[in-house]
């Protein structure tokens, strides 16, 4: 029952407690790192850390991963995650096509190449996040929450991401096409039925999982009913519906493309973060082709809180780590002591992640989630692919005994 119906009938509601330390770390953080932002670049770089900061707690609270989305329709052939994705894809490609092609001058869709590098990136990829434990954004905001093993998937995820920039050069001289935007073959509106078409039928491929093993669908985690606490308590503490997360989703989405530019993109930061760390040890990242390239060698001689992907991120992470305070949940997927296997696969799972994604140019967010937002071919091989290569990645988790 609601928390309305339980003080109706006498019964005291669960208290909620607060981790007090985690929550003004996390507000301490927000305060000072937006303050630097504020004072080193401009106001809308603020707004999109704010953005970054609400997209991590949206992410947190409605455990919105990837990851798991995908790994429960296949083991337990249960498609309320992968339907929530699938939804969020439909929202946001409504919202945001004619956003871009509106004819808004400085607004830049998520569209790539489509050939050898996007296939081998996006599979490598998908194997990382099963293995690694999430994809860029699942990385990030399980950090946030204090996760320990995410935090070596992290440090290797950001390794593999400059390893590829570095081999991306050669990639790209193997076969492959220019972009296809799906507008300039069908125009706004056709773009957009295509892509809500192509959805559809996956969604109905999901139904079909889940009926043929079960005999219902599962929907109690797309709307709140109430059952524990009230609204209020469930915005800020708890367990979101996953219609709530979709619709912040979306919405941050569609606010970084017409505040920065550009739709969401987590796995740059990346690389501009793995690359400053070595010219801090007196490596010469400049000797290498991608990072000659004009928007590259900007984000490498400039200063983080300039490159919009990491002071989103930088957003993501405090977020999380303030909504697992606000839950009193920091930490707690690591209260027991990482083994050794559970670790390598954090190693090798973050490494294909991070060397997938520059690759297949981005993760289930830049890649998959911004690029049909955009309407681009790419996206959807990235889908595919990513989608396969999950497989074999689910069939190697329990070697390395990471649970289901």
């Amino acid at each position: 029952m609601s928390e309305s119906a339980v003080l109706q009938a006498g019964v005291k509601p669960p208290a909620w407690i607060v981790d007090r330390f985690v929550v003004l770390t996390a507000l301490a953080g927000l305060g000072v790192l937006g303050g630097l932002i504020w004072l080193e670049t401009a106001p809308f770089m603020v707004a999109l850390f704010a953005i970054g900061t609400v997209l991590g707690m949206a992410l947190y609270h409605g455990a919105f991963g990837f990851t798991a989305g995908w790994r429960n329709l296949v083991l337990k052939k249960r498609g309320a995650g992968m339907r929530a994705q699938l939804m969020l894809f439909a929202l946001s490609s409504l919202i945001m096509v004619p956003m871009l092609y509106s004819g808004q001058a400085g607004l830049v869709g998520a569209v790539a190449p489509v050939g050898t590098s996007l296939v081998v990136g996006s599979f490598m990829f998908g194997i990382g996040m099963q293995l690694g434990g999430g994809c860029g954004s699942g990385t990030l905001f399980t950090v946030g929450a204090g996760n320990i093993r995410m935090v070596v998937t992290l440090v290797f995820f950001i390794a593999g991401a400059v390893l590829g920039s570095i081999h991306l050069p050669w990639w790209l001289d193997q076969p492959g096409f220019d972009p296809v935007p799906l507008v300039n073959t069908f125009g706004v509106s056709g773009a957009i039925i295509v892509q809500l078409l192509g959805l559809g039928l996956i969604a109905r491929w999901v139904n079909r999982v889940e009926l043929k093993a079960h005999g219902t669908l599962e929907r109690n985690e797309l709307l709140w009913k109430g059952q524990e606490h009230g609204v209020l308590r469930t915005l800020i503490s708890g367990r979101w519906p996953f219609t709530w997360a979709i619709l912040i989703l979306a919405a941050g989405n569609a606010l970084t493309l017409g505040i920065g530019g550009s739709p969401w993109s987590v796995t740059f930061a990346f690389n501009v973060w793995g690359a400053k760390a070595l010219e801090a040890v007196g490596v010469n990242m400049s000797q290498f082709e991608f990072w000659q390239w004009d928007y590259p060698a900007m984000a490498l001689k400039d200063s983080l809180l300039t490159n919009i992907p990491s002071v989103m991120n930088f957003g993501l992470l405090l977020g999380a780590m303030l909504a697992a305070g606000l839950a009193n949940r920091f930490n707690e997927a690591s209260r027991n002591r990482p083994q050794r296997r559970p670790l390598l696969a954090a190693v090798v799972g973050g490494l294909l992640l991070g060397y997938g994604a520059r690759l297949g140019f981005g993760c289930n967010i830049g890649a998959l989630f911004s690029g049909i937002s955009s309407a681009s071919l790419h996206a959807w091989i990235w889908f595919a692919c990513a989608f396969a290569g999950s497989l074999i990645g689910i069939r190697l988790r329990p070697w390395f005994r990471l649970p289901d």
